[in-house]
């Protein structure tokens, strides 16, 4: 009876966790949505939005980090409990990571409007991009409340077109820096906000990845997407 209780008290800590995980992971998604919303149209006060939601995923992060550690000297988890904790720290590492990537790119859109040139510039061919990175964290954050190994390799496979999207822009933007180099100043905030988004697209992937290994078992950082699809049928 006792070992039964501490079992359901371990349970309910879990289920708590992962509950502010998705909470952390919601404000995370608002941040890179209003940071998209911010790049759009330009828009300084949605910007300032994403830098104020900053103080409130740093301080979920701190939080559910302290809350791991104590579940793991209280209980003191087996094999595949530790396993699990140790994956959703990480998940909340991504997560927090991915925020201030949404806070750069906030940051950028006001260094834009700030130089007074946002309409000479590329920024509308971002809009891709930034929309897969967006779909790509949500659909991370779904696939990891679920533990959807097949969801997970989805979001894996599609990761490369991001980094396409990232790749064509740079180009576009290079040409244009070279049409006019009085936009260089502005066009190197343009280049690093993409970076940004690309950055935002890596951390959903690399929840991605976590699912696998909590429910496989299994590293796969450094296997192809083949191998990891092949693994899981």
């Amino acid at each position: 009876m006792p070992d039964k209780h501490l079992s359901t008290q371990f349970d309910s800590e879990l289920s708590t966790v992962s509950s502010r995980v998705m909470e952390m992971g919601g404000l995370v998604e608002s941040q890179v949505q209003q940071a998209i919303l911010a790049l759009a149209h330009f828009n300084a006060e949605a910007a300032r939005e994403v830098i104020l939601l900053e103080k409130q995923v740093n301080a979920m992060d701190i939080a559910l980090d302290h809350e791991i550690a104590s579940i793991i000297a209280r209980r003191q988890p087996t094999a595949r409990d530790l396993r699990l904790l140790m994956a959703v720290s990480k998940a909340v590492a991504n997560l927090e990571r991915a925020g201030d990537e949404a806070e750069k790119m906030a940051r950028m859109v006001l260094s834009i409007l700030e130089a007074g040139a946002p309409r000479a510039l590329p920024a509308p061919a971002l809009r891709m991009e930034a929309d897969l990175a967006a779909s790509q964290l949500r659909k991370s954050l779904d696939a990891f409340a679920r533990l959807d190994v097949d969801a997970a390799a989805a979001i894996m496979r599609e990761d490369d077109l991001i980094d396409r999207e990232f790749g064509s822009f740079t180009r576009v933007l290079i040409t244009y820096m070279m049409e006019d180099p009085r936009t260089i100043s502005s066009s190197l905030d343009l280049l690093f906000l993409a970076k940004a988004i690309e950055r935002v697209g890596d951390h959903a992937k690399n929840i991605a990845e976590l699912i696998i290994y909590i429910v496989k078992g299994a590293d796969v950082r450094h296997h192809t997407i083949e191998e990891i699809e092949a693994m899981l049928k």
